[in-house]
């Protein structure tokens, strides 16, 4: 058994196998609440990485069910990430402190508050904005609108496209700390827009700036 994988720690893809992952499984009853057959499941992978090699536990909570000769969970009532607690990236330094604060605990608070993850990732979305390009408004409605004339078309758009969506569009001209009514997948759509804006603008242009870097120190030293 193969399974593709990317670790949440070295961020690299690889594939696990049963020489490194494994996992335990139990089912009870104990007069609960469901009166049902219930079942834990505990996942344990290690990253192939020779560099990593870090521990990922995952675990998963629901109705116990027979699928064939084999028991598996039917509804999945709650899943957690035990190791990291969150499936954040790890984003460089010479990313500003405060948004990478603000995007690692909305994407740890993702499944347990949506609202939050929310709030916390408008408000790193204007940090972003502020940051980068300068721009401050009234409003993160405002201050997106500003962006348009000056990023690619690809990238406004995928903007666009999610200050749009349900709750987030509606309240996205108030303040930034208002809390949103939002679903996990909208909480999770702003969490990968942040994703996508700190690699297209913070990390590619250091790459940018390491690359021309070393182009003058070449030059430099072909004069000497």
């Amino acid at each position: 058994m193969s399974v593709n994988w990317r670790c949440p720690f070295c961020e690299n893809y690889s594939t696990l196998t049963t020489n490194n992952m494994a996992g335990s499984a139990l089912n009870f009853t104990l007069n609960n609440k469901f009166d049902d057959q219930l079942r834990v499941i505990v996942s344990v992978s290690v990253c192939p990485n020779q560099q990593c090699r870090e521990v990922v536990i995952d675990a998963q909570f629901g109705r116990a069910e027979m699928v064939g000769s084999y028991y598996q969970i039917g509804d999945l009532f709650e899943s957690w990430a035990l190791r990291p607690s969150s499936l954040a990236i790890s984003f460089p330094e010479y990313v500003p402190e405060p948004i990478r604060q603000d995007y690692e605990e909305a994407c740890k608070i993702k499944i347990l508050s949506p609202k939050a993850s929310a709030t916390l990732s408008r408000r790193c979305l204007q940090g972003i904005i502020r940051d980068y390009w300068g721009v401050r408004k009234g409003t993160l409605f405002e201050e997106i609108s500003e962006l348009k004339d000056r990023v690619d078309l690809d990238t406004w758009s995928a903007i666009d496209a999610v200050r749009k969506i349900g709750n987030i569009g509606a309240h996205m001209e108030k303040d930034i700390n208002v809390v949103l009514d939002v679903e996990p997948e909208e909480a999770q759509l702003l969490i990968g827009l942040i994703e996508m804006l700190v690699k297209d603008w913070y990390v590619a242009r250091h790459a940018r700036q390491v690359h021309l870097a070393q182009i003058v120190q070449a030059a430099q030293n072909k004069k000497s």
